[in-house]
């Protein structure tokens, strides 16, 4: 039997498994199996790579950029961002590759505008890596917000000058905020100022339609959930599994 999987923690509620199991059952594939693997902590994926069928499996938080001591190799991308998503066990080794990079391009890029030059990137986890990644290789100009800020970082306060919001006019949601149970909740900013010219992506995708969304769509912004990008990369990471 072959499996696949996902780690991470805590795993309430899994697309990748549905999908997957879905998939394997469309091209009546008979010995694959896909598992939820819901680690307390990181050092517990030593058990899963002593499985001889585990040939591989993705990663969601928090643990993208955890896994990286764990792996015998990596790729540029996931070298350059220090995050990982997707693990392909061959040979011995374990190799990280991010698909995120993939999905997001993917389904980022049709919404695009030419003047849509300068971009807020809602929180700073290993998600928040893959897109800056992307906006780098568009020549999109960036500033990371977050609770904590860093240097050359912003508080979602000063995140709501109205200057700040005018030129900023892709504005991405990398946070947890508005996703199930909590789906009343939305990133702390000041949607009153939102306009057609601004374009909201928001990684979430349960609900499809997150209140971030929303405020966007009420304003006549441009707007995108996760899903087609959980769908890229999903189908990446396939593609990577069956190298």
């Amino acid at each position: 039997m072959t499996k696949y999987g996902l780690i991470g923690f805590p795993l309430s509620h899994s697309f990748s498994k549905k999908y997957f199991l879905e998939k394997f059952e469309k091209l009546q594939i008979r010995d694959a199996v896909f598992e939820n693997y819901e680690l307390p902590d990181i050092e517990a994926v030593d058990s899963l790579f002593k499985d001889p069928e585990l040939k591989g499996f993705c990663i969601t938080i928090p643990y993208k950029k955890a896994i990286l001591p764990y792996l015998d190799e990596v790729t540029p991308a996931v070298k350059a961002m220090q995050a990982c998503n997707c693990v392909q066990l061959k040979g011995g080794r374990k190799i990280g590759h991010n698909t995120d990079v993939t999905g997001f391009e993917g389904s980022f890029t049709p919404h695009l505008k030419p003047h849509h030059k300068k971009a807020l990137i809602l929180g700073t986890g290993g998600a928040a890596a893959a897109i800056e990644y992307v906006l780098q290789k568009l020549g999109i100009s960036y500033t990371f917000v977050s609770r904590n800020p860093a240097l050359s970082e912003l508080s979602y306060q000063e995140a709501k000058h109205p200057k700040v919001m005018a030129a900023h006019t892709v504005i991405i949601n990398c946070s947890p905020v508005g996703t199930f149970p909590k789906e009343s909740e939305a990133p702390d900013l000041a949607y009153e100022l939102l306009t057609s010219d601004h374009y909201l992506f928001d990684l979430v995708y349960n609900p499809p339609l997150t209140k971030f969304l929303q405020y966007g769509r009420a304003r006549g912004a441009s707007i995108q959930n996760g899903f087609p990008m959980l769908e890229i990369q999903a189908e990446e990471n396939w593609r990577i599994w069956q190298l």
